[in-house]
């Protein structure tokens, strides 16, 4: 939970100029859980709209659920507006986000209800994500004790002081990158096929040809944990992602997508990763909890990841 509380509060200040103060509260703001329970719901509606008769049988018999889910969507579509017009309202000078769509409204015509759903965007795109990543790297780290020593060492050799920790000097740590990089792969932050449309004239991809018009996608889970691509795929291993690796094709892993469409959000994303877990590792000894729990096993996929919880205990590091 508490990666979720971080990283939606970096992404509010940095979307809307003020974060949902869930990591000085320690609980869930109302309007992250409605966003985090659309998205599960939105992948049930995606099917039910493909199949007309069953969708109209499930708005029958759970009518009462529909109705409560219109109310939340409602709710959160007004809370995004106010927030959105709060922050146009500031005139503090602070640039994030919204900076540059504000200024696009000078030459363009751009609603307050685009905005909203922008924002919005950025909101679920900026931290789910990254929480999914940091959670994963905690659970494999810790069900590997040898890579957590190899981490440890690295981060702690690098740093003497938890102040010299940002997203600069994080860079030179190579292994950090290795181990997110490992964890992104075994569980793509986005799991779903994103979905492209052949262009006008068709297209031939690895010697087949698509006419224009076909909806083309690859499946980032499958791709990455595919034996054709990654000898033992099923394991995490850092290594894989160092040095000369005859034995994978790296490239088959590609948590932030491809091409003009892929994540735009990407360094933002590494500066999170790399920043947070160095700084959680450098000052705390990290011991798991619930030590039955098995990610893959237990770990279900509704558009985003529903991850299992992963209870740890935490002692401050005395060097």
């Amino acid at each position: 939970m508490w990666y979720n509380l971080t990283t939606f509060d970096i992404i509010g200040s940095l979307a809307f100029g003020q974060d949902f103060g869930g990591v000085e509260s320690g609980s869930q703001h109302f309007w992250v859980s409605i966003v985090t329970k659309s998205l599960r719901l939105g992948a049930l509606a995606d099917c039910l709209r493909r199949f007309p008769a069953a969708g109209a049988v499930f708005q029958w018999l759970f009518s009462g659920s529909v109705n409560k889910l219109m109310e939340e969507n409602r709710r959160h579509q007004n809370y995004t507006m106010d927030l959105v017009k709060r922050r146009l309202a500031s005139n503090s000078g602070r640039r994030d986000f919204l900076t540059k769509i504000i200024e696009a409204r000078k030459d363009a015509d751009i609603s307050d209800t685009q905005i909203a759903a922008h924002s919005s965007d950025f909101v679920i795109a900026g931290s789910e994500t990254t929480a999914t990543a940091l959670a994963c790297m905690t659970y494999y780290i810790l069900r590997n004790p040898a890579i957590m020593d190899r981490l440890k060492t690295e981060i702690r050799t690098a740093f003497s002081q938890y102040e010299e920790i940002n997203a600069t000097s994080t860079n030179s740590l190579t292994y950090l990158r290795a181990v997110a990089q490992e964890a992104m792969r075994i569980f793509p932050p986005l799991p779903f096929a994103l979905p492209r449309i052949v262009p006008a004239g068709g297209s031939t991809v690895e010697g087949h040809y698509l006419p224009a018009g076909t909806i083309v996608s690859t499946s980032p889970f499958a791709a990455s944990m595919s034996s054709a691509n990654f000898h033992n795929p099923w394991d995490f291993d850092p290594d894989r992602w160092l040095g000369q690796n005859e034995k994978d094709d790296l490239e088959a892993s590609q948590p932030f997508s491809l091409g003009t469409r892929s994540c735009m959000g990407r360094s933002l994303g590494w500066m999170e990763l790399q920043t947070i877990m160095a700084k959680l590792i450098f000052s705390y000894d990290i011991e798991l909890v619930n030590k039955d729990v098995d990610w893959l096993r237990d770990s279900r996929m509704h558009t985003l990841w529903e991850k299992p919880p992963l209870m740890v205990r935490i002692s401050p590091w005395n060097p």
